[in-house]
């Protein structure tokens, strides 16, 4: 089983459907309530569902939007600091059915969904194991008077809950995605089916699009290597072509859902800034007033090419921020398509203070593990999909999952 934190909120209103009971045992005798206080509410037949109204889903991004969700298993609602949350509790196959409808479109190549699956479970039962045991940013490092800010988002901050259902973790829409048979196939096909390296579960990262090049897992997150999350070149071996640098619309329209395919130039994109916005957009997302902006300087670079610690220098303060989330969000209304990105400062007045300055970047997210457009592609070449998974997680194993209280295989 697996508990997924759906929406937060001061109220949430609920919906149910079919029949529902109380977490006491007491038939539930309405059809919707506005939830103030924590409560519980379990299934009482096997086509009870319910539905959560105004969900947010890609909080923060460029995509964000409020929907309807709808979804089977039980409903927890639970006090999560000053608000409410609902937490969705279901069985873990079945979870991946929505995962991979929601990731992307169940309508894609069968090779790809069931690598979607294979890598979708093996991360969320790395999560159950790593619940116990949040990974918290060191607060030394982000002090005002280290003038330094190095935070890193992980997806072991939940500690009321194994996962959340946005991009944070991965995404998860309930039924309201699945609209295809083939979501369940894949499921099914790689039944019990994880990655391992060394004997253990992996945490198989993946994003929407490399660019080119996979980034190192330490670039993103932690100061440690991880064997099987290193920089790969997504390449095809036969013609040297970049796998994710496609405009194919007939496989983009098979791995984005509707509301990503407003995303066309995911592989290479520029962003250009007036000296003006630039200032208020680092007013307005670090809370430090830097004067003119003098320079954007990348201090560390990971070996795929993502800047990880930059350095930000102004006529009044300089600040080093990272990792790699944290200086998308800053150089964003939003948050940056990724940071692999090059910097042009130009022209410059005659004191030496540049007027615009142009991004130059590659690929959509954080790049660390599988490539999703990549492996769509590489899945309508005719590649398998235990040839995609050894593509982009080099040197593990496929291997059965034996559920004993550890991940060990």
């Amino acid at each position: 089983m697996v508990s997924v934190g759906i929406v937060t909120a001061k109220a949430i209103r609920v919906s149910f459907h079919g029949k529902w009971t109380n977490g006491d045992g007491t038939p539930l005798r309405v059809d919707s309530l506005v939830v103030t206080t924590p409560a519980e509410f379990l299934p009482a037949d096997k086509e009870a569902t319910f539905t959560l109204h105004n969900v947010t889903i890609g909080i923060d991004y460029h995509w964000q939007r409020n929907e309807d969700q709808t979804f089977g298993g039980s409903l927890k609602i639970i006090k999560e600091g000053d608000s409410l949350t609902a937490v969705n509790t279901l069985a873990i196959e079945d979870y991946l059915v929505s995962v991979i409808s929601s990731e992307m479109k169940p309508t894609a190549h069968m090779e790809f969904l069931k690598a979607a699956a294979v890598i979708s479970r093996s991360w969320v039962l790395k999560q159950k194991e790593h619940h116990a045991s949040p990974l918290r940013n060191d607060p030394s490092t982000n002090s005002p008077e280290t003038d330094t800010i190095i935070t890193w988002q992980d997806h072991r901050d939940h500690t009321l809950y194994d996962v959340c259902a946005d991009d944070h973790c991965q995404r998860y829409q309930g039924l309201t995605r699945i609209i295809h048979p083939n979501a369940r196939n894949a499921v099914e096909e790689t039944a019990h089916q994880v990655l391992t390296y060394g004997g253990e579960v992996c945490d198989c990262r993946f994003s929407k699009c490399c660019g080119g090049t996979t980034e190192a897992y330490s670039t993103c997150w932690e100061d440690r290597d991880v064997a099987y999350l290193r920089p790969v070149a997504d390449t095809d071996p036969d013609n040297g072509h970049v796998f994710c640098n496609t405009s194919d619309k007939s496989i983009l329209s098979q791995v984005l859902n509707d509301y990503d395919l407003t995303t066309t130039d995911f592989y290479r994109w520029k962003k250009v800034y007036t000296q003006t916005r630039l200032q208020q957009l680092l007013r307005l997302k670090t809370g430090r007033d830097f004067g003119d902006i003098k320079a954007l300087r990348p201090l560390t670079i990971g070996p795929g090419g993502r800047i990880c610690r930059l350095l930000i220098e102004g006529t009044h303060t300089h600040l080093v921020i990272g990792k790699e989330l944290t200086i998308r969000a800053a150089l964003s209304e939003s948050h940056l398509y990724s940071s692999a990105f090059t910097i042009e400062a130009s022209p410059t007045s005659p004191g030496g203070i540049p007027q615009t300055f142009t991004l130059n970047g590659r690929g959509w997210g954080h790049g660390v593990g599988l490539c999703q457009i990549g492996a769509a592609v590489m899945a309508n070449k005719g590649y398998t999909y235990t040839e995609i998974l050894q593509h982009y997680y080099p040197h593990t194993s496929l291997s059965i999952y034996k559920s004993s209280g550890s991940d060990k295989t």
